[in-house]
């Protein structure tokens, strides 16, 4: 691996554990260090040839923003967004949506030649639903990233990205520290409201 992808790969680690170390602690600035961070890993996974994640990145990019301003104004009478549970409906519409979606998604990449068409698609279509589902502050947002980083970690160890593979380890267990703490902030705003 080329000197200048090591160097990318490390700028990603460090934006990367920053953001998620903000975001278990529902830190508003999570957002400006993610999207610096998604500017890292859309180069870092374009040398790749992880085409979707790259993609991914645009996408994390826009998320980015409306995340951000939803965290700050998405509240009711445009306040500070509160942690909410995800409706059974979205849930639905995920089981759905997810493997539909990956489907297509795999059919785009094997046009594309891409490394690992399936399991691309796969973590590309759960890292997207699990983003979305954190801009609107979902705390089952964890779950859904816990599924795609037990991918993600043997996915980049296949591509030789050994220090983003560690990286997504380091963020499986922030996931897990997350979900723990966002449950109980919920727990918390749900006692408050009662």
């Amino acid at each position: 691996m080329p000197v200048s992808d090591v160097l990318v790969e490390v700028l990603g680690f460090i934006s990367g554990g920053v953001c998620v170390w903000l975001t278990v602690r529902e830190n508003v600035w999570n957002w400006p260090i993610g999207i610096a961070n998604n500017v890292v890993f859309l180069v870092l996974f374009w040398r790749s040839r992880l085409f979707a994640d790259a993609g991914l990145q645009v996408v994390y990019l826009i998320l980015g923003v409306f995340g951000w301003i939803n965290w700050v104004r998405g509240g009711v009478g445009r306040t500070e967004l509160r942690i909410t549970r995800t409706s059974m409906r979205a849930w639905m519409v995920m089981a759905i949506a997810v493997p539909l979606a990956t489907y297509g998604l795999r059919g785009v990449l094997l046009t594309m030649q891409g490394a690992a068409p399936f399991f691309d698609a796969l973590t590309t279509v759960l890292s997207l639903t699990a983003q979305y589902m954190l801009s609107r502050k979902q705390r089952e947002h964890w779950l859904v990233w816990i599924a795609a980083d037990l991918i993600y970690i043997p996915l980049y160890i296949s591509r030789r990205l050994p220090l983003t593979a560690a990286l997504y380890g380091v963020f499986l267990v922030m996931c897990v520290a997350g979900w723990r703490e966002w449950n109980r902030r919920w727990r918390q705003g749900a006692s408050v409201e009662s």
